[in-house]
């Protein structure tokens, strides 16, 4: 009887390890996002390139930026609309 609970602990553990795991990619998804006070881009690739993103911005001026691999903060979310990579490097 210790051997099959032991067995379905060890079960429960490593679906509780999957899930961890997937959670944090599901946080951060490529490209533009929000969350309920912040607003990012999430620059996803594995050659280390820098793009350009054009930031859409309530009640003030678009502006591109450069960005680099990884999630780069925009600002709040109520302040930043959106933001898209334009076909550029830098």
């Amino acid at each position: 009887m210790t051997g099959a609970l032991g067995s379905a602990a060890l079960v429960l553990t490593s679906l509780g390890a999957v899930t961890a795991q997937a959670s944090p990619a599901a946080a951060d998804p490529c490209g533009f996002y929000e969350t309920s006070s912040d607003a990012y881009y999430n620059h996803c690739t594995s050659d280390g390139s820098r793009v350009v993103i054009q930031v859409r911005v309530a009640q003030a001026p678009d502006y591109e930026r450069c960005v680099g691999p990884g999630r780069t903060w925009l600002g709040p979310a109520d302040k930043i609309q959106g933001a898209h990579y334009v076909n550029r490097t830098c």
